[in-house]
């Protein structure tokens, strides 16, 4: 049997970067030398605020220098001088990833992209935006929607997170059943590769198949093969404003039931997402939003068609055919609205269980849907934890969210342990083990896994061709 390459071992073709980067010398210098004083953080109790995004047991190495460029010139420069001194770069958003793709390697120059948020062009002939990557998501979907636009991907996290976040990580979001994720709406992208020189990918036109789609490569590369510095967006005619229902179950296995019979029936709810017992409670615990806590899974369906109301009837009565036990559809937009706010509070309510969370991000083909979650709520039993689900049902995406007390080296344990086992159950599903999330630190050792060993080997290839000293992310993916 071929053995499967460890991507933890770096590539022996490519040096360590944070080896050289001790040696860098005067790097805070050079960078001033194309860079604004503001520009340029070197406070130790300062820089340790960019050291890591929003995951758990993901480590994080202290940066030399954290850089806040504003313009495409200056990141350049600050590419240009990495590459002079070997020293690595570590791209970042909002930090709002729960991967570790953002954390910083030792002796890095972090380059946050945040302050280069600026909408560059709305055009509602050609339904585009044309953006930097510090633009907040839902600063976006509110300025096209001025021009009667929209632009769909809308992660929990739409009011903190990055556009170039979005990018880097492949985002997802509540809408994706309708309307797809990240990856579709961006046609081009302005990218600083790592010696500084200036890519131009994709396109502007609605149509575009001249030589390889290195857009679509970018997309969910972390930062490791350049620095997306603009991107041109596809938007899309601002739909109807959605109503929702709730549909309470019995069961997480006849909630699933329900899902796969509107999926099947041809069904296109613009959301269809599930909350289990445990996270309703905890949002009830957080935010006190009055949901059914006898419930043993809550399934939420949304349409943003003509005629909601109709869709939202049909829906009903395959939940109820499905077991449902209560359906209690929305009077009106407020209260669907209501519904949405509960579903995103369900990872900041999870978190308050315990205090620290592992999210996982498995997806699953939506017939093994239930299976997943059957399986999920074994291992909490096997482990002794807390183990909330919430999932864009809709698509097969679960978000198994591991509560525990990191103060607590056993329980610590048994959480990473679970968290492992969760990834294990979704390869066996026929699932992958991340559908919005991104690999960063967390995964390293599952992407090897999924792809095999061809598929490492050619990923790795990739790498090279486009950072051949290994300075870009080190240490994420492979």
């Amino acid at each position: 049997m071929t053995a499967v390459p460890d991507p933890a071992v770096p590539d022996p073709a490519v040096p360590d970067p944070a080896a050289s980067a001790a040696d860098a010398p005067d790097l805070i210098g050079r960078l001033r030398t194309g860079l604004p004083a503001e520009a340029l953080l070197t406070d130790p109790d300062v820089t340790a605020s960019y050291a890591h995004d929003m995951a758990s047991f993901c480590e994080a190495g202290v940066p030399a220098v954290v850089a806040l460029p504003r313009t495409v010139e200056e990141v350049q420069h600050i590419m240009r001088t990495a590459t002079e001194l070997r020293v690595p770069v570590v791209p970042q958003g909002a930090r709002t990833g729960l991967s570790g793709a953002a954390n910083a390697a030792e002796g890095c120059i972090v380059l946050s992209l945040f302050r280069m948020d600026r909408i560059l062009e709305i055009d509602p002939v050609d339904r585009i935006a044309v953006v930097e990557p510090g633009v907040i998501n839902a600063n976006l979907s509110h300025a096209v929607a001025e021009h009667g636009l929209a632009y769909p991907p809308d992660p929990s996290s739409w009011e903190t997170c990055t556009i170039g976040g979005n990018i880097g990580t492949g985002s997802g979001g509540l809408c994706c059943v309708k309307y797809g994720v990240t990856a579709e709406y961006v046609l081009g992208l302005d990218v600083v590769l790592a010696d500084g020189r200036l890519l131009r990918t994709g396109r502007r036109t609605a149509k575009g198949v001249a030589g390889y789609d290195l857009t679509r490569l970018f997309v969910g590369s972390e930062g490791s093969l350049g620095v997306v510095v603009r991107a041109v967006l596809a938007l899309r005619p601002e739909p109807p404003r959605q109503l929702a229902l709730a549909a309470e179950f019995a069961s997480t296995g006849a909630a699933c039931e329900a899902v796969c019979r509107i999926m099947e029936g041809g069904h296109v709810p613009s959301l269809l997402e599930l909350m289990d017992r445990t996270t309703v409670r905890a949002v009830n615990a957080m935010a006190r939003m009055g949901l059914p806590e006898t419930t043993e899974a809550l399934l939420l369906a949304a349409f943003d068609t003509p005629d909601p109301a109709a869709d939202l009837a049909a829906v009903a009565e395959l939940c109820t055919a499905a077991g449902a036990t209560g359906v209690v559809p929305a009077e009106d937009h407020a209260e669907s609205e209501l519904l949405l706010a509960a579903r995103r509070l369900s990872l900041t309510a999870l978190e308050a269980i315990k205090g620290t969370t592992m999210i996982d991000d498995v997806c699953v083909p939506r017939s093994r849907l239930a299976a997943l979650l059957e399986g999920t709520a074994r291992i909490a039993e096997k482990h002794d934890l807390t183990i909330g689900v919430c999932a864009h049902a809709g698509d097969g995406n679960t978000h198994p969210t591991v509560c525990f007390d990191a103060q607590d080296p056993d329980e610590s344990r048994r959480a990473r342990e679970s968290f492992d086992e969760i990834m294990a159950l979704g390869l066996a599903l026929g699932g992958t083990i991340t559908g919005e999330h991104g690999v960063g630190v967390l995964k390293k050792e599952w992407l090897a896994r999924e792809i095999g060993p061809v598929g490492v080997e050619l990923q790795r290839g990739i790498k090279q061709t486009f950072d051949p000293l290994g300075l870009l992310n080190p240490g994420k993916l492979f």
